[in-house]
C-alpha cells in the first residue's frame, strides 16, 4: 500500500490482466522485437525492446502492459481453470475446495449483488450514523483497522482508513512481533496529489471532487457538492501531515516505540483507549509508529474537523472500499477515477479477472496449493533451488573479494547471508482456512469476512514466537519479495516459468532474466535499508565506519544517476526514493552474472541467435523489464514507487564491466560510464 513500511522489498509489480500476448520465440530471446538501428549505448531498453515498443497497443483495460502482464495472463488463466474446477466439483461444505468455489462464484453473479442494492452497508451506515461525539468516532475508526492488506483493491489505490497496521517482528528485539501503526486515510494515492500547485495535479483534484459526490450520491446524500468539497479539503489536510513515499522509507526515522500510555500526550485528540478496544489492541503496551509527525497530525484533525465533515468521509470511504462488491454503478464509478483518470485505462477488465483477484486475496494460499500441484512440478523447484543456491554462492564471493570492506564487516555480512532464508515456489506450510467462513450467494459478505480474518490472524501474531517461514505472497502471483527484518526471500511459483524461467532454452538467459531477480531479491538484504539489519534481523549499525562511509559514498552515487533520468520534461525519477531497488538490481544483476559465469567452469557459452554468452545475459535482462505505460500511471509511479519505471531498470548494465565489450559501448555514447563512475556497491 501507499502507507509505505521498508519491511518487504518487491521486485515487481505487475496486476493480473489479459490481453492478446505479441509473438515471440516461444523459447529464447525476441529477436523481432529489438530495434537495432539504436545503439545499445545510447538506450538498451530501445536496442532491446524498441520494435515490441512500437508494435505493441497497451489494452483498453489497464495502464500498463508488458512481459509480467503476459506472464499473469497465463497464471490467471490457469487460476480461473482451477477456480472453476473447485466450484462444478461437490467439495465438502467447509473444505477450501467448496470455499473458493462459493467465493468465485458468488462475485460472479452480479443479478444477486443488483438485486441486493446497498442494502449490504447498512449497517455500516446505521454505525456511521449512531456517532455522536469523539469517542463514538474514535470507536468506529477503530473497527476500520485493518492490517495493512487490501481484500478487494488489488492495485493498491486506497489508504481509506485513517490507520493501518502492519504485524512483524520487532526492529529491536528480534525474538517478538510487534504492531506496527502507519499513517493513511488518504483516498488518492500520494500526499502530492493533494498538494502540488501544478495544473495537471490541480485537474485530478478537481476530478477526485467530482468522483467523491458521485460516490455520495450513489450513498443516498444530498448537498454532495458541498459535502464532496469538505471531505476533499479534509483529506487535502491528512495529506499536509503525511510523510512523502521517501521519507516513510527510512527505517531509522520509522522505529518509534510508544506506549500505550504515551499515545495520548505525543497524539492528543483521538481517544486512543477507545480507539485501540474498537480495533482489539487490548493487549500491547507498546507500538512502532511509523510516522510519528503523521499520526499526531491525524488524530488532531479528530478532534478539530466536525462530526458530519467525518461521518460523509466515513460514508465515501465505505462506498469506494466495497465499490467492487456493491452494484454495477458504484463499481463503474470507481473505475470512473481509479481507472480512467489516474491508470490512464478507457474500459474495466473483465468480471471474471477481478473474481480471479478476490478469491486470491481471500483464500490465495489454498487457491496456491492447487496451483502448484499441476503448474509447479518437483523438478523445476530443484532447478530454482540450485540456481539460488548458485547465484547466493556468487554473492559470498563477490563479499569476500570486496577491497574496500573490512575483516570485521565482512565476517557479519558472510554471516547474515548465511542465515538467509529462501522460500522457493509455495511456503514450507499452508495457511489454516477452517475459520473463515465463505457464504455462497453472499458476495459482499465474503469480501467482508475474508477482511476480517485477515486481520486477526495477524493480530494472532502477537505474543507467539517469531515463523521466518511464513509467506507474504501467494504462490500464483509473478513477483518476489525480500523480507529485510525477517532475513527471508519469497520466490513465488508463478514467476519461476517462462519467459523468465524456462528448461527449454539456454542457462544463460534464465541467469539473465529469473536470475537477476534472485540476485535483486538477495541483494536487498544489502541494499540501503536491509544493511541496517544483522543477521537476526535486528536493527543494529553491523558496519566499521570506514565501511559504512564507503557504502554511503556509493549509494549516493548511484541516487546521481538515477535523479538524472527525465521520462517527462522536469520529471525526474527520484534516486533517493528508488535507491534501494537500485542497489539491488546493480548488486543483484552482478551477483546473477558472476553465477552465469562460474556455471561454465571457465568456458564460453555457446553462440545462440546469432549473439555470444555476455549478449544474452544483457539482453534477457533487458527484455525482462519489457513494459509500456500511459502516462497518467507512469506519473502515478514516479512519484509514488519505490522502484524505477520498467524502461529505466535496464539502464544498470552501466554499472557492469563486462556490458560494454559485449556491446561495444563507447565513450561518447549516452550510457557510457567511465570506469570510476561505475557503481559497485557488492
Amino acid at each position: 500500500m501507499h502507507r509505505s513500511l521498508p519491511l518487504l522489498s518487491l521486485c515487481l509489480a505487475v496486476p493480473a490482466l489479459v490481453a492478446a500476448p505479441p509473438k515471440v520465440e516461444p523459447h529464447g530471446l525476441d529477436l523481432t522485437g529489438m530495434d537495432r538501428t539504436v545503439a545499445p549505448g545510447d538506450d538498451f531498453f530501445a536496442y532491446a525492446n524498441g520494435a515490441w515498443v512500437k508494435r505493441t497497443e497497451i489494452p483498453a483495460d489497464r495502464g500498463s502492459f508488458g512481459v509480467g502482464h503476459e506472464v499473469a495472463d497465463l497464471t490467471d488463466k490457469r487460476v480461473a481453470a482451477l477456480i472453476k474446477s473447485a466450484a462444478a466439483s461437490k467439495a465438502p461444505a467447509d473444505s477450501d475446495l467448496r470455499k473458493i468455489g462459493d467465493c468465485y462464484t458468488s462475485f460472479m453473479n452480479e443479478k444477486a449483488i443488483e438485486a441486493k442494492g446497498l442494502s449490504p452497508l447498512k449497517p455500516t451506515f446505521l454505525a456511521i450514523g449512531a456517532i455522536q461525539d469523539r469517542k463514538g468516532l474514535a470507536r468506529y475508526l477503530g473497527t476500520t483497522l485493518r492490517a495493512d492488506v487490501d481484500v478487494l483493491n488489488a492495485t493498491n489505490y486506497h489508504t481509506e482508513n485513517l490507520f493501518g497496521l502492519w504485524v512483524a517482528q520487532d526492529l529491536d528485539e528480534p525474538t517478538r512481533y510487534a504492531p506496527f501503526l502507519l499513517q493513511g486515510g488518504l483516498g488518492m494515492p500520494e500526499r502530492s496529489y493533494y498538494l502540488d500547485p501544478s495544473a495537471g495535479m490541480a485537474a485530478v483534484r478537481t476530478q477526485y471532487n467530482t468522483h467523491v459526490a458521485a460516490m455520495l450520491k450513489l450513498a443516498g446524500l444530498s448537498n454532495v457538492l458541498t459535502r464532496a468539497a469538505a471531505v476533499v479539503e479534509l483529506e487535502s489536510r491528512m495529506a499536509k501531515a503525511h510523510l512523502g513515499r521517501e521519507e516513510s522509507g527510512d527505517v531509522q526515522k520509522g522505529n518509534n516505540h510508544w506506549t500505550r500510555a504515551e499515545f495520548g500526550t505525543k497524539a492528543p485528540g483521538l481517544d486512543w483507549e477507545a480507539f485501540f478496544a474498537a480495533a482489539d489492541l487490548k493487549q500491547p503496551e507498546v507500538f512502532v509508529v511509523w510516522q510519528p509527525g503523521a499520526v499526531t497530525g491525524l488524530s488532531a484533525l479528530t478532534a478539530e474537523v466536525p462530526l458530519d465533515t467525518w461521518k460523509d468521509y466515513l460514508t465515501f470511504h465505505a462506498m469506494q472500499h466495497w465499490a467492487r462488491v456493491l452494484p454495477k454503478a458504484v463499481a463503474d464509478q470507481s473505475f470512473a477515477f481509479y481507472g480512467k483518470v489516474l491508470s490512464g485505462a478507457t474500459q474495466p477488465r473483465d468480471r471474471w479477472k477481478y473474481g480471479v483477484d478476490l478469491t486470491n486475496q481471500a483464500l490465495g494460499e489454498a487457491v496456491g496449493r492447487a496451483y502448484v500441484a499441476k503448474y509447479f512440478p518437483p523438478a523445476e523447484k530443484a532447478r530454482a533451488e540450485r540456481m539460488v543456491a548458485n547465484i547466493t554462492a556468487a554473492f559470498r564471493v563477490r563479499i569476500e573479494h570486496l577491497d574496500w570492506m573490512s575483516p570485521e564487516t565482512k565476517a557479519k555480512a558472510l554471516a547474515k547471508l548465511a542465515a538467509l532464508k529462501v522460500g522457493v515456489g509455495y511456503p514450507d506450510h499452508w495457511r489454516d482456512y477452517r475459520a473463515l467462513k465463505i457464504v455462497a450467494g453472499d458476495a459482499f459478505g465474503n469480501a467482508q469476512r475474508a477482511e476480517r480474518f485477515e486481520y486477526q490472524r495477524n493480530l494472532r501474531k502477537l505474543g507467539r514466537p517469531i515463523d521466518r517461514t511464513e509467506w507474504v505472497m501467494n504462490p500464483q502471483l509473478v513477483n518476489a519479495v525480500n523480507l529485510p527484518v525477517m532475513n527471508a526471500l519469497n520466490f513465488p511459483a508463478a514467476i519461476l516459468q517462462p519467459p523468465y524461467f524456462d528448461p527449454k532454452r539456454p542457462m544463460v538467459m534464465d541467469y539473465g532474466a529469473i536470475g537477476a531477480v534472485i540476485g535483486h531479491e538477495i541483494s536487498h538484504s544489502f541494499d540501503d535499508s536491509g544493511s541496517l539489519f544483522d543477521a537476526t534481523g535486528k536493527l543494529s549499525n553491523w558496519w566499521t565506519p570506514e565501511d559504512l562511509k564507503h557504502f554511503q559514498a556509493s549509494a549516493d552515487q548511484l541516487v546521481k544517476q538515477f535523479d538524472a533520468y527525465e521520462p517527462f520534461p522536469g520529471l525526474h525519477i527520484k534516486g533517493r526514493q528508488t535507491l534501494g531497488e537500485n542497489i539491488a538490481d546493480v548488486a543483484g544483476l552482478a551477483a546473477a552474472y558472476d553465477a552465469y559465469r562460474l556455471s561454465l567452469d571457465g568456458k564460453e557459452a555457446p553462440v545462440v541467435q546469432g549473439l555470444t554468452g555476455d549478449q544474452q545475459f544483457f539482453l534477457s535482462y533487458a527484455q525482462s523489464w519489457r513494459e509500456k505505460t500511459r502516462e497518467p500511471l507512469l506519473r502515478q509511479q514516479i512519484l509514488t514507487d519505490g522502484h524505477a519505471p520498467a524502461s529505466f531498470r535496464p539502464y544498470t548494465v552501466r554499472n557492469l564491466d563486462a556490458w560494454y565489450p559485449a556491446f561495444q559501448v563507447k565513450p561518447g555514447q549516452k550510457l557510457y560510464l567511465a570506469p570510476a563512475d561505475r557503481v559497485k556497491i557488492w
